[in-house]
């Protein structure tokens, strides 16, 4: 294809494209907002083998994770005890992200019994967090794996 001489009409359509091109990816900048931020109603809170304290208030809530210290690739159980609502959970990363890890929870004569196992990571230990949805409650545990 041969070089053809930038017309004046051509031209203007350049400049038109680039003017519309600028204006919106300004207007994107200017209007963006993060809409992945965590509930500010959510219950935060580091686990433990007897119960769960949270970080700021120092609240606990019955739940624990058994074994400690949690090894990766080994089965781990979260208790959560006196609830008549069946509880639905997920385990991600916090280090690193390495997926999303479903919890099957199952109902026990004292609550109800959730297992999972989380996968091995290059370094020595990981943080990890379970997010646990019990009907309009959200709990948010983190933990603690080692190697």
């Amino acid at each position: 294809m041969a070089a053809e001489k930038l017309t004046k009409g051509r031209f203007l359509q350049i400049i038109f494209l680039m003017a519309v091109l600028i204006t919106a990816f300004v207007w994107r900048t200017v209007t963006y907002e993060d809409t992945t931020t965590t509930a500010s109603s959510a219950f935060s809170c580091v686990l433990g083998s007897q119960n769960c304290t949270d970080k700021e208030s120092k609240k606990v809530k019955n739940i624990s994770l058994t074994p400690l210290p949690a090894i990766a690739n080994q089965p781990l159980v979260v208790q959560i005890d006196n609830t008549n609502v069946k509880p639905t959970a997920v385990v991600e990363g916090v280090s690193m992200f390495m997926g999303t890890i479903p919890v099957t929870f199952e109902q026990t004569a004292t609550g109800w019994k959730g297992t999972f196992s989380v996968p091995e990571c290059t370094h020595s230990e990981m943080e990890w967090a379970v997010k646990i949805t019990q009907g309009e409650e959200e709990i948010l545990a983190t933990f603690t794996v080692k190697k």
